[in-house]
C-alpha cells in the first residue's frame, strides 16, 4: 500500500490520479472508491460513494476485492474498517492507494494505530508514505534575483542545505500575474519509504518524532528540506515556502 498525506488542497488526488494514468494500460484492472469522482478516467472503474444507500468505503471495497482488481485507489481512509479492508488488500497482492490526513509523512502511521490498526497490519503492508504541499511559483515574467543574506545563507545550513550561490529568486509581480509576482504551483514532497527500521518503530508503537528521527538517520529528505531546494532551484521564493510549510518545520524542529 501506498500512501498519499496532507492537508485538503494539498494536491493528494492530482497525484494519485497522475500514478494511476502511468500504470492505466491492458495488463492492469484498476478500480478506485471515491468521495467524490473528481476526474473521469477512461479504462478505469471508478465508484463514487453514496452514503444515503450505504454505499460507503468499506461496503464498496468489500464487493470490489471480489472482482480480483490488480491496482486499487481509496479516495481515503477515514475509519478503522475501510482500513482493514485496504490493507487486507494489500496483503493478499493487490496494490493500493489512499491519503490520509496528516501533517506529515511519519504521522501517517500513528493515524492509522488511532484507528485501531493492528501495527504489525500497518508494518506488513505500507511500503510508502508520501507527503506534500502546493507552493506558488514565480511567475516566469517577472521575477528577479537577490542576494541571499547571512541569515538566508544561516537558515538554509539550518536546515542541512549547504550552497555557494550568491543570488536567489524574488517575487516582483507584473500586470501578466495580476502583481502578485507568482504564477502556477509546484507540489513539495516528502518521501518515507518504509523500511526495516521504519517497521521496528511502528511495531513498538513508537511517536511520529521517533519516526522522523529513523527516517532522518536513513537519509530521508523532509518536506521543508524539498520546498528550500526548490528554492536555489528559482522555482519559489522562502516567502511562499514560509506560509505554506513554516508550522511542518517548526514542529519538526520542536521534535
Amino acid at each position: 500500500m501506498v500512501l498519499v498525506t496532507g492537508p485538503t488542497g494539498s494536491g493528494k488526488t492530482t497525484s494519485l490520479y497522475a500514478v494511476l494514468g502511468v500504470l492505466n494500460h491492458s495488463g492492469n484492472k484498476i478500480i478506485t472508491v471515491e468521495d467524490p469522482v473528481e476526474y473521469q478516467i477512461d479504462g478505469v472503474n471508478q465508484i463514487q460513494v453514496k452514503p444515503l444507500i450505504d454505499l460507503n468505503f468499506s461496503t464498496a471495497l468489500r464487493s470490489i476485492v471480489r472482482q480480483d482488481p490488480d491496482i486499487l485507489m481509496v479516495g481515503e481512509i477515514r475509519d478503522r474498517e475501510t482500513a482493514e479492508i485496504a490493507i487486507q488488500s494489500a496483503l493478499t497482492g493487490h496494490l493500493v492507494f489512499s491519503t490520509l490526513h496528516t501533517n506529515d509523512a511519519a504521522g501517517a502511521p500513528h493515524r492509522l494505530l488511532d484507528m485501531g490498526v493492528e501495527p504489525y497490519l500497518i508494518a506488513s503492508s505500507v511500503v510508502l508514505i508520501v507527503a506534500q504541499r502546493l507552493v506558488r511559483t514565480l511567475c516566469p515574467h517577472c521575477k528577479a534575483r537577490h542576494v541571499i543574506t547571512q541569515a538566508d545563507r544561516l537558515f538554509l545550513e539550518q536546515h542541512g542545505l549547504i550552497t555557494d550561490q550568491e543570488d536567489i529568486a524574488a517575487a516582483v509581480g507584473c500586470a501578466r500575474c495580476g502583481g502578485s509576482g507568482y504564477m502556477g504551483r509546484i507540489g513539495i514532497f516528502e518521501m518515507l519509504p518504509v523500511s526495516d527500521g521504519i517497521k521496528e518503530a511502528i511495531l513498538r508503537k513508537e511517536p511520529a518524532a521517533i519516526l522522523r528521527r529513523v527516517a532522518q538517520r536513513e537519509g530521508n529528505s523532509t518536506l521543508h528540506a524539498d520546498g528550500l531546494q526548490k528554492v536555489l532551484d528559482g522555482f519559489t521564493t522562502l516567502e511562499e515556502l514560509a506560509r505554506v510549510a513554516r508550522h511542518d518545520a517548526q514542529t519538526n524542529d520542536s521534535q
